[in-house]
């Protein structure tokens, strides 16, 4: 990042690949209403995927010093951040250290704190569309396409079920580089859980279709990647076909998309439940805004910055 001049008004930054697209430069002003903090502006700071290291610590460096710099949400370079900069801040939270992700910079008493607010994203994401004891009823497994932040989110967020009936017997990880599985079969091998993690390094579409198919019947098929948003495809073929009475979650919510219409193609046929990343958009902005603005975020304030968000959608 360049230096740039200190902004006349307190901000808030948004680290991410292609910030001016999202929705979020159209909600963030009305949240702000909501909030009773018109003042605050959005600023994002692009960074290429899997940056310079040198770079990810310009940026962290300018909200740490910066006094009008509040903190600000990490999008896509949550992991890479974590690793170039983790030493700049004074406080990581227990999931940073678990993760190794970092998803929101914000500032306490004159600390830089680190949080990784993914598994409670996820969670609430999650929860809103399955109903509790799904995979016990249905006997289903889990295939994630991606090993990046928001697949160890999710991850994390069904180890961490208490219930039995709402954790799945499998959870299939796909990735196309290794460290990435690595890391992720690292962090669960360190919590005592009952799911089979199954790492697949891979980066043939058609390979992916194959691994769909085998699936059981009402199984949760998952786009992790940055692919349809941040990088043009999908990580399965046009061919590829979803589990019978399953469900589709796409976490992106913007962009081409290609995995998300792929599976709406398919809702009728193959009985799908499909999600679009909306939901996830919502609850990982919103628990970030919440953090950096010292706010607590009720139900009821959620309830309120939803209808804020969809009016600007």
């Amino acid at each position: 990042m360049s230096s740039a001049p200190a902004q006349p008004v307190p901000t808030f930054y948004f680290v991410g690949v292609t910030t001016r697209n999202s929705s979020i430069m159209k909600v963030f002003p009305r949240w702000m209403e909501v909030l009773g903090h018109p003042e605050i502006l959005l600023k994002g700071i692009d960074h290429k995927i899997h940056d310079d290291p040198a770079a990810y610590r310009a940026t962290v460096s300018y909200i740490k010093e910066d006094p009008l710099s509040l903190g600000g949400l990490v999008t896509t370079h949550k992991m890479d951040l974590y690793a170039a900069t983790q030493d700049l801040f004074d406080y990581l939270d227990p999931y940073a250290r678990l993760t190794h992700e970092l998803s929101s910079i914000s500032k306490q008493e004159g600390r830089l704190e680190g949080h990784a607010k993914d598994p409670i994203t996820a969670g609430l994401s999650l929860d809103a569309f399955l109903e509790p004891a799904y995979f016990q009823r249905t006997g289903s497994h889990v295939l994630c396409f991606g090993a990046g932040g928001s697949a160890l989110a999710t991850l994390l967020h069904l180890i961490n079920k208490p219930d039995k009936a709402d954790r799945p017997d499998r959870f299939v990880v796909v990735n196309r580089s290794l460290p990435r599985l690595e890391h992720l079969c690292a962090m669960a091998a360190q919590l005592d859980t009952d799911i089979t993690v199954e790492p697949v390094l891979n980066s043939d579409p058609s390979h992916n279709d194959t691994l769909m198919a085998a699936l059981p019947d009402g199984s949760l098929v998952i786009n992790a990647t940055g692919m349809g948003k941040d990088t043009p495809g999908s990580p399965i073929t046009d061919a590829g076909l979803f589990p019978r009475n399953g469900i589709a979650w796409e976490f992106n919510y913007r962009g081409e998309l290609d995995f998300l219409q792929q599976a709406l193609r398919q809702q009728q046929l193959r009985n799908l439940h499909v999600e679009d990343g909306w939901i996830y958009f919502l609850h990982g902005w919103s628990q970030v805004v919440a953090q950096v603005l010292h706010v607590d975020l009720t139900p009821e304030l959620f309830t309120k910055l939803n209808a804020a968000a969809s009016a600007a959608r």
